[in-house]
């Protein structure tokens, strides 16, 4: 039940949050603004475009990072398979709110050029991630799934790193190919990852401008 602890304490802080906002009390720093549903958009925007941008960069640059150069290959390959589909799905949700608040609180046609960009950026994030989610994740999962079996014919695969697989790649042209179509969709995957985090950090300029 320590999950429910966490989200019950997170929901607790950000209702006392909304409670004692300026807002809440009839005093508002934006005088341009006066819908009562901005101060809730602005925060939607704001949580949604930050769990985006932490786990992106957490996935990205820490977490698979740390896995890969600890956990045995197949235990690594397995866990991410697990995890991508979920990590793809939270940051697409995400920046889903994210652009359907942004675009609410700066409607297309009263918006400066510097706006258009932004929403811009986040639509590209939000594309990005659902391409992830829905073509380039199947595809290298399934592709994983069938290198492994191939490598457990051939007894690798427990192992930290990619040492042996190159080694047996050499003599196994099965595993070779495999390896080669498996790079280029991961390599794919990583792009369209990458893109998406490039477009979270232009917004994050945007934000501390």
């Amino acid at each position: 039940m320590a999950w429910l602890t966490r989200f019950l304490a997170a929901v607790a802080f950000l209702a006392i949050g909304v409670i004692f906002s300026p807002e809440t009390f009839g005093s508002k720093s934006d005088g341009l603004n006066s819908s009562k549903l901005s101060p809730f958009l602005k925060l939607a925007h704001l949580l949604c475009f930050s769990t985006a941008w932490g786990a992106a960069l957490w996935v990205t640059f820490i977490g698979g990072i740390i896995m890969f150069k600890n956990l045995p290959r197949h235990q690594f390959g397995n866990l991410q398979s697990k995890m991508f589909p979920a990590y793809f799905s939270l940051v697409g949700v995400c920046c889903s709110i994210a652009v359907g608040s942004f675009a609410y609180l700066h409607p297309w046609k009263s918006s400066s050029t510097a706006e258009k960009y932004q929403l811009g950026f986040l639509l590209s994030a939000f594309a990005f991630n659902l391409t992830n989610l829905f073509v380039f994740t199947p595809m290298t999962i399934e592709m994983m799934k069938q290198r492994h079996k191939v490598e457990r014919e051939e007894n690798i695969g427990g192992e930290v790193g990619w040492t042996k697989n190159r080694e047996v790649a050499k003599s196994n042209p099965k595993l070779a190919a495999m390896n080669k179509k498996f790079g280029m969709i991961h390599g794919l995957s990583s792009l369209a990852n990458i893109m998406s985090f490039g477009s979270l950090a232009m917004h994050s300029w945007y934000l501390a401008d």
